[in-house]
């Protein structure tokens, strides 16, 4: 086949397509902002002569990266779900929760980020270790580890507490042993799962803070 035959060819090619056709599918982008339960302290104002609270940049473990929904297969595969997604990455979404619900707390005159210059009585270090839904268990289950360092007016610090919390929330419709839930439904059930988790290192937060 001669040159001018080939380019003939592949100007011809684009008019018969080999793609096959596909419907549009629009990501779905979930927030990640559990609220206080009623009677929890919403809406308290920071303490005036309360400890400043430095939160540092919350890690995330292997995998928690990523924007997507996390699910926990049938045969404990994690399933990333590329069209339904946290508007950003689920470390960062967590962190703001975080500072936000510790605010609002009363125990904290502030609860600054790194970077400020308000000078900080304590400082909390601590990694997202588990975000997802389980539909099998018909849970969805959160985890963050904290370490709480005092801050000593010579610069030195000095460990408080290290904590590992744990929270869960039932998925809507319960268990389903093909290991299938909808995007609504995961996202909610995640998003209170978290807040679980952050009543319960609040509770381990204060019960160091008055020890120390």
């Amino acid at each position: 086949m001669t040159r001018r035959a080939l380019i003939l060819a592949a100007l011809a090619l684009p008019a018969c397509s080999v793609l096959p056709d596909r419907p549009y599918q629009q990501t779905q982008r979930f927030v990640l902002a559990p609220e206080r339960p009623p009677g929890n302290s919403p809406g308290r104002p920071p303490a005036k002569r309360g400890p400043v609270l430095l939160l540092r940049t919350l890690r995330a473990a292997p995998g928690l990266d990523q924007r997507g929904l996390r699910v926990l297969g049938p045969r404990d595969e994690v399933m990333v779900d590329f069209w339904s997604e946290w508007t950003a990455p689920p470390a960062d979404l967590v962190e703001e929760a975080l500072r936000r619900w510790l605010l609002a707390s009363g125990r904290f005159a502030a609860v600054t980020a790194p970077g400020s210059r308000l000078r900080s009585d304590l400082i909390l270090e601590g990694e997202l270790t588990r975000l997802q839904a389980e539909p099998v268990q018909g849970v969805a289950r959160a985890s963050l580890s904290a370490l709480l360092l005092a801050n000593g007016n010579a610069g030195d610090t000095r460990v408080l507490g290290q904590f590992l919390a744990d929270g869960t929330a039932p998925l809507p419709g319960g268990p389903r042993a093909d290991g299938k839930a909808a995007a609504t439904d995961a996202a909610a059930a995640m998003s209170a799962a978290l807040g679980d988790a952050l009543g319960r290192l609040e509770a381990a937060l204060a019960g160091a803070i008055g020890r120390r």
